[in-house]
């Protein structure tokens, strides 16, 4: 086990060569250096995977301590890391896709001018994950939270020269904070009540404490609090407002947080705090309402999208919510698994995204056109023959997310909706259900306006379209791969009892915490199993002929923003969400703020305590600057005045 710390070596390593050492090297020098740095990540992950499965499965975790960290008064503290079932998913997840979208960024990026300060943000970027994922308490987990939260404002504003991209790195920087914030509280209420912060004493402790009583005020007043901060970092709602605008980062950073690593902090979070969540019902039933409503109101607000790295943007809040819905109704392992296989199928259209603008991008430089955006659809249409490769592993993904049986999706999607179903939570499935409809009918339009039709672009722009360097297809073919086979370690319940690998290997993490309530995970029969399954696979398709039927067999072109009325229009507009979040936030913190500097600051501090102190002092100063006048005379007679006053006080006194 001593070689488990080069996990969080190697990423750092990358960013001290490429970040001080390698200011003249060549550009693929730099950012195959950084990517080796991932891989040799992913290979240290693996084998300590491999270690973990040769364990007993009963006790199947390790505590790898470095040193002691913080001993103050009864916290003590040491910087370890837990390494068991959830954790080795995470890390393998995280190295992995994180590896595949460094390769590609080699190619996405050529030519940019801070090209090694890109690579030197991406590996910061995944050692402050690998530290968020395998810390073995809550401050350690927080080390790494802050640090993704940090390195995602490098990398989504990293062209800054750009006031919108710097504005979205800024706006996403500010809205974890209000995140951050819950989990601060929730730290100070763990250690004020159970008088630890490690997972292996606080979990044991909360269950003696509040096993006999659930739901007790300061065990939800925790769990909120830490719905909270995922709600922050995993974007559901109202927090989610800073990820769609995330998108003015460099593609292969929307892949990178999007995808495997950040915004599935939340999730991964709440599934370790599994145990103070199942002592807490209520905020149980809040995780699933407020998970289930962030599927649909996200998949609907996908709908009328035109940015394709917005609409995907759009989709992950969505499929985030079905995550959080999934713990929110006791189905941690199936939050889990639909965080691995979105890992793969996200990372792969955005990456795919990427390729078709980076095509477009060709297009337009090859008429010289400055002024047609290359990532609205609208501008598309017609692809699939130039760049086969990207549109059959674009497709691909669409059918994993859209939830087709055999792809990835699929199966992690129909566990999420048969476990919420079979909990009895009917309001989160019957959201879920239609959300299902909805994500299949977008992502295929998707598909539709971008890759099928007539090019709608510039006349003559058609000719610089090309297929993107392998250094950029590989990752995709790769990813594709794993969108078809990822979801077969999870097989429903219907092909035996043994087919559900994941949840075996998850099984250790999760049991302790339903043992401490008697809870006992709620399984549809095998006919309601068969019935459930159906039913997905009914939606997706409706969703998918709507699609279809709209943009194939009717030729229905996407309308310009000037044409959009109605409900269309606020969809359009994301629910004016931001508006009002301009409006009733904003705009008075910032009209606050002008008063507190104009009335408060500049007239009552500067003014009279500041500069009116100032004016006082000069005004006694200079009074008393006219009795030093150099004549020794006066000095004299003042002297004597002087003498004469004390001797009258004492007489008098």
């Amino acid at each position: 086990m001593d070689y488990a710390v080069w996990i969080i070596l190697f990423p750092l390593i990358g960013v001290i060569v490429n970040g001080l050492i390698a200011r003249k090297w060549p550009e693929k020098v730099v950012g195959w250096f950084a990517s080796l740095m991932i891989m040799a990540s992913f290979v240290v992950a693996l084998m300590l995977t491999i270690q973990l499965a040769g364990m007993d499965p009963h006790h199947r975790a390790m505590e790898v301590k470095f040193f002691s960290w913080i001993s103050v008064g009864q916290l003590n503290l040491d910087f370890a890391f837990l390494i068991d079932p959830l954790s080795a998913i995470m890390m393998l997840v995280v190295t992995g896709i994180s590896s595949l979208i460094h390769i590609y960024s080699i190619g996405y990026m050529h030519g940019d001018s801070r090209f090694r300060v890109f690579f030197t943000y991406l590996n910061l970027f995944v050692f402050f994950m690998l530290i968020l994922v395998l810390g073995n308490s809550y401050p350690i987990m927080f080390i790494g939270w802050e640090g993704v939260g940090l390195c995602s404002y490098l990398l989504i504003g990293f062209w800054w020269e750009d006031m919108q991209k710097a504005t979205a790195g800024m706006k996403a920087f500010v809205v974890n904070r209000i995140g951050d914030f819950g989990m601060l509280v929730a730290m100070f209420l763990i250690f004020k009540h159970l008088g630890s912060l490690t997972f292996s004493e606080v979990y044991p402790a909360a269950a003696e404490l509040w096993g006999h009583h659930v739901d007790a005020a300061p065990v939800i007043a925790i769990t909120l609090m830490l719905l909270l901060g995922a709600a922050g970092k995993s974007a559901q709602f109202p927090l989610y407002v800073w990820l769609p605008d995330a998108m003015a980062g460099p593609t292969p950073v929307s892949a990178l947080i999007h995808a495997a690593t950040m915004v599935t902090a939340g999730v991964y979070m709440i599934a370790r705090s599994s145990m103070l969540y199942m002592l807490a019902p209520t905020s149980m039933t809040v995780v699933a309402l407020v998970g289930a409503f962030t599927a649909i109101f996200a998949a609907t607000i996908g709908i009328k999208q035109f940015d394709i790295k917005k609409v995907l943007a759009y989709s992950t809040v969505s499929q985030l919510g079905y995550m959080v819905m999934a713990t929110g109704v006791a189905a941690f392992g199936a939050g889990v698994f639909h965080l691995m296989t979105h890992a793969f199928f996200k990372a792969l259209l955005f990456l795919g995204s990427g390729a078709v603008i980076h095509t477009m991008h060709g297009a337009l430089h090859h008429v010289d056109d400055h002024h047609t955006d290359p990532q609205d659809i609208r501008n598309m249409g017609g692809l699939r023959k130039k760049i086969p490769v990207t549109y059959w592993t674009f497709l691909l993904a669409t059918l994993a997310i859209a939830g087709i049986p055999g792809f990835s999706g699929f199966f992690s999607k129909d566990e999420i909706l048969a476990s919420t179903f079979a909990h009895g939570s009917y309001l989160p499935y019957a959201l879920g259900l239609i959300a299902a409809v909805i994500t299949a009918f977008y992502m295929f339009r998707l598909v539709y306006l971008t890759f099928h039709g007539d090019y709608k672009g510039p006349e003559g722009s058609e000719e610089g379209i090309h297929e993107s360097p392998k250094v950029m297809t590989v990752p995709l073919m790769i990813l594709a791969f794993l969108s078809i086979v990822g979801g077969y370690v999870g097989l429903p319940v219907v092909f035996g009892e043994h087919a559900h690998v994941l949840k075996g290997w998850l099984e250790p993490v999760f049991e302790p915490a339903y043992e401490a309530v008697h809870y006992h995970p709620h399984h549809p029969s095998i006919g309601m199993e068969w019935m459930l399954i159906a039913t997905s696979v009914v939606a997706a398709l409706a969703g998918i002929f709507v699609a279809r039927n709209m943009y194939i067999t009717k030729g229905l072109v996407a309308k310009s923003d000037k044409e959009q009325t109605g409900f269309g229009k606020v969809l359009w507009k994301k629910y004016y969400v931001d508006e009002i979040y301009a409006a009733g936030v904003i705009k008075p913190l910032i009209d606050g703020s002008k008063v507190l500097w104009q009335k408060f600051d500049a007239a009552f501090i500067d003014s009279i305590l500041v500069i009116g102190t100032a004016k006082t002092v000069r005004w006694i100063g200079g009074g008393l600057r006219k009795v030093q006048t150099g004549v020794v005379g006066n000095y004299a007679v003042m002297l004597v005045v002087g003498v004469i006053l004390v001797l009258a006080a004492l007489l008098l006194r």
